[in-house]
């Protein structure tokens, strides 16, 4: 999984010379929290809604409408910027811009060509999406987690198994965090099946496999809200 592939291509960008009022109007109207800051059309900074609101004077301020809007107005976007900002190539993985947004607490990041040149954004929302679409969680309400043996061939028995049984695979992800060592969980995710199938199936399975758990899940009916600009 690329970059490219789940990035928002052609993001908006902005001249470093650019107002910090012209970045804030910006930012509303597209309802974004961040802006690539660029020279010459290649990565210079980044400058987030933050950095607008901490330059921006107190609202306890003595001064009048005038005079904050010409104080906004000279504030170039250069001299609050994050400057050399971390990015991401467009042909890195989904997997590295996620541990580098973990490991540096960014919430999002720029994509750059090889000439260094803004070609899009990935956000939170972006690795969420691919999350989403790896586990299959919107097309199987079923999952099905295992405790089993790291060893070479324990999976293919297991999917073997499971189709044996009449099954329908949607996806397969593991991990062995939380694992002592030679363990690791399965998560297999299945197309719909009735109730007393999955059942028959799943006492089946615990004759061969540690069954860890089995949820169904009806993704159809999530709470679904309109999200502010500053949540995007």
């Amino acid at each position: 999984m690329l970059a490219k592939e789940w990035m928002a291509v052609d993001p908006i960008v902005i001249d470093e010379n650019t107002s910090i009022m012209k970045a804030t109007q910006l930012m509303k109207e597209h309802g974004i929290r961040r802006i690539p800051v660029v020279r010459d059309k290649r990565i210079v900074g980044i400058i987030s809604d933050r950095d607008v609101k901490e330059a921006a004077p107190s609202k306890a301020t003595s001064l009048d409408v005038h005079e904050l809007y010409y104080l906004l107005s000279e504030i170039k976007v250069k001299d609050i910027m994050t400057p050399d900002p971390i990015t991401l190539d467009e042909n890195d993985s989904v997997e590295k811009a996620a541990v580098i947004m973990l490991e540096n607490r960014i919430s999002g990041m720029p994509v750059v060509d090889k000439e260094g040149k803004v070609v899009g954004l990935l956000t939170q929302t972006d690795i969420f999406k691919v999350m989403i679409s790896i586990s299959g969680a919107y097309r199987s309400p079923i999952q099905v987690a295992f405790d089993m043996e790291d060893k070479p061939g324990s999976l293919h028995a297991l999917i073997k198994a499971l189709r044996d049984c009449g099954a329908r695979v949607v996806s397969v992800l593991t991990s062995d965090d939380h694992m002592p060592a030679g363990r690791r969980e399965v998560y297999v995710r299945l197309q719909n099946m009735e109730d007393n199938e999955l059942e028959e199936m799943v006492e089946d399975l615990k004759k061969k496999f540690k069954v860890l758990y089995v949820i169904r899940e009806d993704l159809s009916n999530i709470p679904r809200k309109t999200p502010k600009p500053s949540e995007v």
